[in-house]
């Protein structure tokens, strides 16, 4: 679908609702100078005005604004500062005038470069925002995104058939921050830029910052190694949130400035650059999920644009002048966003009078552009709780929807994800949402390789029961639920990596642990996602006790582990399983079912049958010490008593260590302790 907004901005510099017309905003505009004193000296402005479709509408006609040809211009706009922590008194103590007035980013920029801060505007209240440039091209008439070299984006057309379905992805979640060598042997902590991970599925590329890495290297793919079919992205959208992850997004339509400069480079080039990993993971089948922060965001234009439209003014819970709309929600020290304030005024969406939520209205632009620009083919949404609002999230969800339709993408092919960690199911059941991150498989995974029944649950079985199926917990789908052992809020007791949980737990075997963990995340109904280095064991590098603290945030994914030889075991065994899983027709089904259950002699084995008539999977599982007495002894064997029939043109195959069953040891092989075996029926050679 057309979205007005963003066509007009084809031809226009556009504001949409500046809180105040007096003065009247206007655009700032020009070519930054590298060598004048005063980089700012060809800077001029140009008067906005209102679009003759409505009064909140404030337009320049580029082709008006004297651009020459193919040249990249910075530019921000000019605004009365409509933040409302600033009073009139205040200001004029401080400043001698009754307001200020800033020079802010276009709300819609496509590119922003934080090299460049706003100056103060040169009249009676001009302050510094901070804010970084605008950047564009202007080329035959248009403006056209680009980064500040002027390079701009160039899709290749990619089939989108070729995309996994929703109920054969394996996401991998990534965190950018990367641990690299140092020369006294120790590490370093990094930014892994939009480069560094295009290292992760380009066999040709070379993560620039990350040199002293092997596995990021020339040669090595990590994630075509793995196998995974989707890339699960922290925040790549802007933010001026060097140090941590970018949960505090600041320009929506923009690709993260600091993700877009390596170490060695002097021009960012972020747009350019997610463009060219988004390409390049769809060029191997790979989906892309950008994680999107919209409860709240830091430093967003809007803030001084126009604050009381879009944002919460917050105060104390007993104060009765406090907004409805603030509830509970947290904004963990950004703005929240106002989702059910209504006003009459242009919408940017269909281009009509209406009435309308002003910040409904501008997320549901962003998205768009995230869509058709950067061909996005999935979302996971952060914090959904604190968006609060079921309506909003239905509309947004339904609007990606209608657009990925439009681009000729089938449903089952996109995925709007939520996270809430209470797990609210009303969301999915209305269809509100597509998906659920799913927390309660993390929690009980974790309990359920200590041999301990999960918290809550009546016993030891129905804890794996309900790990294995989710619909057990209310899914009514695997496409549903996304399943975890761990995400990146790694802050506190029971959320760190695993591999530290099992150590904080006196767990001495934890290969055999995270092995048994993975068998179950691979198996059970719903969507696995792995947390960038669980599938080598990574392990923390700084402590994140507190679950509060920033350290989970600048904690590591540690590539050079890679080398530890029982971790690189485990990473072939998960290798192995993650192949298994995006392939097998079997897992791609709800149809599960448990055919044994043996907790006598102090076993707890579970064995569970995924798949329906010749397509079917059987997986023994072992929580426990017990193994198999004399199991290197030829007549040692533990049996399944309800194993399924073979058919004759059909044989097993165990796939953690890739072997052919032989007939004769069908559902009698040996166990043992914290193992897991996957079985899977195949085509026989013979056959």
């Amino acid at each position: 679908m057309t979205v007005d907004l963003l066509e007009r901005k084809r031809t226009h510099f556009i504001l949409w609702r500046p809180a105040h017309a007096d003065p009247a905003p206007t655009l700032y505009i020009g070519q930054i100078s590298f060598t004048d004193i005063d980089r700012y000296s060809n800077f001029r402005e140009i008067p906005l005005r209102p679009a003759s479709q409505s009064p909140d509408l404030w337009e320049a006609a580029a082709q008006e604004c004297g651009l020459s040809e193919g040249q990249v211009y910075f530019y921000w706009f000019k605004v009365r500062n409509a933040d409302p922590a600033d009073s009139p008194e205040q200001v004029m103590q401080l400043h001698g005038h009754p307001y200020r007035v800033f020079y802010c980013t276009d709300p819609l920029a496509y590119t922003v470069d934080r090299r460049f801060p706003a100056p103060a505007p040169a009249e009676p209240g001009g302050d510094k925002s901070g804010d970084p440039a605008s950047v564009v091209l202007y080329r035959q008439g248009q403006l056209v995104p680009c980064d500040p070299d002027g390079h701009t984006v160039n899709w290749d057309d990619d089939s989108l058939d070729t995309l996994p379905a929703n109920n054969r992805l394996v996401i991998y979640e990534l965190p950018t921050r990367w641990a690299k060598g140092t020369t006294t042997d120790e590490f370093a902590i990094g930014i892994g830029t939009f480069r560094d991970v295009l290292a992760l599925v380009q066999q040709a590329a070379v993560a620039p910052d990350f040199a002293t890495v092997d596995q990021l290297q020339a040669n090595h793919a990590h994630l075509l190694e793995l196998g995974v079919n989707a890339l699960e992205l922290l925040p790549p959208a802007d933010s001026d949130d060097i140090e941590n992850w970018g949960y505090g997004t600041a320009n929506y339509f923009a690709a993260d400035f600091h993700l877009g400069q390596p170490d060695a480079q002097a021009s960012p080039t972020a747009s350019t650059d997610l463009a060219k990993l988004i390409q390049a993971c769809h060029q191997q089948d790979i989906r892309f999920f950008p994680d999107v922060v919209m409860a709240f965001s830091r430093n967003n234009p809007y803030r001084n644009i126009n604050f009381l439209d879009f944002y919460i003014q917050w105060k104390h819970r007993d104060d009765p002048t406090r907004d409805p709309e603030q509830g509970d929600r947290d904004g963990f020290g950004g703005d929240l966003f106002k989702y059910n304030y209504w006003v009459e005024g242009y919408d940017p969406i269909s281009g009509e009078q209406s009435s309308l939520v002003p910040a409904r209205q501008y997320l549901k632009a962003h998205v768009a552009h995230w869509l058709t620009y950067y061909r996005v083919d999935g979302l996971r949404l952060d914090s959904v709780n604190n968006i609060a609002n079921y309506d909003f999230l239905q509309e947004f969800k339904d609007l990606a929807r209608s657009i990925w339709a439009e681009r000729g993408g089938s449903a089952d092919r996109f995925l709007v994800v939520g996270e809430d960690l209470s797990v609210p199911l009303a969301l999915v059941h209305q269809q509100r949402l597509d998906g659920l991150w799913n927390e309660r498989f993390k929690h009980m995974s974790r309990k359920v390789i200590l041999g301990k029944s999960a918290d809550g649950e009546s016993s030891f079985e129905w804890s794996v029961r309900k790990l294995i199926d989710c619909r057990l917990l209310g899914f009514r789908d695997g496409a549903q639920a996304v399943n975890y052992l761990t995400s990146h809020d790694v802050g506190g007791y029971s959320n760190e990596r695993i591999y530290n949980y099992l150590v904080s737990n006196q767990v001495n075997d934890a290969e055999a642990r995270i092995k048994l963990a993975f068998v179950c995340l691979m198996t059970a109904v719903g969507i696995p996602m792995i947390l960038a280095g669980d599938e080598f064991a990574d392990q923390h590098d700084l402590d994140i006790s507190d679950e509060h603290a920033s350290h989970k945030q600048v904690d590591p994914v540690n590539y050079s582990r890679m080398s530890d030889p029982w971790r690189r075991r485990l990473f072939d065994y998960v290798a192995r399983l993650v192949r298994f899983r995006t392939t097998s027709e079997a897992l791609a089904t709800n149809d599960t079912q448990f055919i044994h259950v043996d907790f006598e002699e102090g076993k707890r084995v579970l064995v569970w049958q995924r798949g329906y008539g010749e397509s079917l999977v059987i997986v023994v599982a072992n929580f426990s010490d017990y193994g198999t007495p004399n199991a290197g002894e030829p007549n040692a064997e533990y049996v399944i008593p309800n194993w399924a029939a073979t058919p004759a043109s059909k044989q097993w195959r165990e796939i953690t260590q890739n072997r052919i069953v032989s007939p004769d040891w069908v559902g009698r092989e040996p166990i043992f302790p914290w193992e897991a075996k996957v079985y899977a029926l195949e085509s026989s050679a013979a056959a």
